[in-house]
């Protein structure tokens, strides 16, 4: 019995993905003092560049900055601890804002949090049902063409705090939501305009002098910096200390709480109108399209993460592993106050480039965000919300590849052109969903179609190149090349539609068609049937190993007088020059349809 149930066990643990499988590859392969000491320092940096970096996302999503923080602690330790990159370091992105804004503005905190549970739910089960391999068969168009629609959204939702833009509402869509901005550029503030534009210009030329010191340290420094001096001038800048407050004890303080993530409900927290969630099928089911939209860009993302950081820092990352561990970070987060997070590519690069060497350099990050969160949010609430649009700009701009899209509409051929401009003008009109969902769509329908150009066949009476002497009389091949399946079945059967003249030995030659659906099963079957209706003997000949898998289903089989299988064309040939034979001997026997 005691066997039974570890070779059960055995065999569980053989189905599903292996937790934390970077890291014990990691300590497996003998980790010491040198690898720690790259760890420590790559994650202090990493841990720099995120703290800001979060607020900055989480007010971009329409929630207080400290939940972008805990963000960064929680999922950003947990999906470390757990997950199948070995240098990849998750927490909130930009990619998420245009998918979390509308969810805030719909069903406040609440109903954000819960969403992003249900989306650690469906990445959890992803990555139990081994489907992190699928991601890649996503287009790299749709994949271009969405990030680059994200990205301009993002950068057109940092104009009102980057010009201190006061506009008269906040409407959901990008048309509508752009209308208003440019209604509301006569009340940008002078202070906030400047304060935005000095954090933009180091952000952009400090990493021409120095690489060492990360650029939005830098940058959002020099921008607190001018914010102050503007102050003491008398002129007002918005920072976190004047946007945000929260509850201490029963006194209103300003900025961000010096607390660490605490357990909570997340449905407790404030939802529609400012009031407690009420949790309900119906609810569920409302969020459940933003929690599948959560959970397939968080996928994307984090493996596209994954890919990249494997290039630059030469590892190999487990895709279904890394799917899990992103479910269990995206689930247990928001009970602690975290919103939706994935493999951050900004980040992850940082890490590879500050020497980070092993998961241990992420959770290290995920520590110093949370000192950081302890010691300096009195100092944060100084931080200017100009500042860190700046900064979300620059990221908006990153992400973006500007220069690698343009080149795809240069060089690509026009359906991929296509593919990629439809996927960025639905994210930016519409959303994200629409935009992958249509994308996907049709890159397949051009797929096939690309492949229906492929597929060919022609009817040859006298020679063929493989063969040494002519064909025999009497004897017709029919030669079919690419894959049989729906899309191309009706172009490479339709020449056998005018072979009318009985009598005759039809050789199908199957050598070139590496695949076939059961559509073009039917349509050879019924080419067949109708071949042997109008008195030909047919030999298939080179039939590849998966069409013959499907044949053998069908129960395709020899029939003698009727049909032939042979393995080569050399052998259909000498069959056929035995099986010649006339009308009147068609007539005598009756032909009969393969069964």
């Amino acid at each position: 019995m005691r066997r039974r149930y570890q070779a059960a066990v055995a065999f569980i643990s053989e189905l599903g993905p292996k937790p934390g499988l970077a890291l014990r590859q990691a300590l497996g392969r003998g980790y010491g003092r040198r690898d720690l000491a790259a760890d420590l320092v790559a994650g202090v940096v990493v841990g720099i560049v995120a703290l800001p970096l979060a607020m900055a996302l989480a007010i971009a999503v329409g929630v207080p900055p400290q939940h972008g923080i805990y963000t960064a602690i929680v999922a950003g330790a947990l999906i470390a601890l757990l997950g199948g990159s070995q240098v990849q370091v998750s927490g909130p992105t930009a990619a998420f804002v245009v998918v979390l804004a509308p969810i805030v503005a719909k069903y406040g905190l609440a109903g954000l949090l819960v969403a992003g549970m249900m989306a650690g739910v469906i990445l959890l089960i992803m990555g139990l049902a081994r489907l992190g391999r699928l991601i890649e068969f996503i287009p790299h168009p749709v994949t271009t063409g969405f990030t680059a629609g994200i990205a301009t959204v993002i950068a057109v939702l940092q104009v009102k705090d980057l010009l201190g833009l006061t506009p008269a509402g906040n409407p959901e869509h990008f048309i509508e939501r752009l209308s208003t901005l440019v209604e509301a550029l006569p009340t940008a503030r002078v202070a906030d305009v400047i304060v935005g534009a000095v954090t933009l210009a180091m952000l952009l030329v400090w990493p021409r002098i120095n690489k060492k010191i990360p650029a939005p340290l830098v940058g959002l420094l020099a921008g607190t910096l001018v914010s102050l001096l503007l102050a003491q001038l008398g002129w007002h800048v918005a920072t976190i200390g004047t946007r945000f407050s929260f509850d201490d004890g029963g006194t209103i303080r300003a900025g961000i709480p010096a607390l660490p993530p605490h357990p909570l409900l997340p449905w407790t927290l404030p939802g529609p109108g400012g009031q407690p969630l009420v949790l309900s099928l119906e609810v569920l089911r409302e969020l459940a399209p933003s929690a599948f939209a959560i959970a397939i860009l968080g996928a994307i993302e984090s493996l596209l993460c994954a890919v990249i950081a494997d290039g630059m820092a030469g590892t190999k990352h487990d895709p279904d592993v890394e799917l899990m561990a992103q479910g269990v970070g995206n689930l247990v987060a928001p009970f602690f106050g975290g919103i939706a997070a994935t493999g951050a590519i900004a980040r992850t690069a940082t890490n590879i480039r500050a020497g980070g060497r092993s998961p241990v350099a992420a959770i290290v990050h995920a520590g110093f965000v949370l000192a950081g969160v302890a010691i300096l949010a009195p100092a944060l609430a100084y931080l200017p919300m100009a500042a860190l649009a700046a900064l979300l700009v620059i990221v908006a701009w990153n992400m973006s590849e500007a220069h690698h899209f343009v080149h795809i509409v240069r060089v690509a051929p026009k359906s991929d052109t296509l593919v990629l401009l439809a996927c960025y003008f639905l994210t930016v009109i519409f959303d994200m969903v629409v935009a992958v969902s249509a994308g996907i769509m049709l890159a397949a329908l051009l797929f096939m179609r690309r492949m229906a150009d492929i597929s060919h066949a022609k009817l040859i009476s006298d020679e063929h190149p493989s063969l040494d002497e002519p064909l025999p009389r009497g004897v017709l091949l029919y030669e079919i090349a690419g894959p049989l399946f729906f899309g191309a079945t009706q172009k490479a059967m339709s020449a056998l539609e005018n072979i009318k003249a009985p009598g005759r030995v039809m050789i199908l030659h199957m050598g070139a068609v590496p695949a076939m659906d059961v559509t073009g099963l039917v349509a050879l079957e019924s080419s067949i049937a109708q071949l042997i209706a109008t008195r030909h003997f047919v030999i298939l000949s080179g039939v590849q190993p998966q069409p013959a898998t499907v044949l053998a289903k069908a129960g395709l089989a020899p029939r003698e007088g009727k049909l032939a299988i042979c393995s080569t064309l050399e052998e259909a040939v000498a069959l056929a020059k035995g099986k010649r034979r006339t009308t009147a001997d068609f007539m005598v026997s009756g032909p009969n349809p393969p069964s």
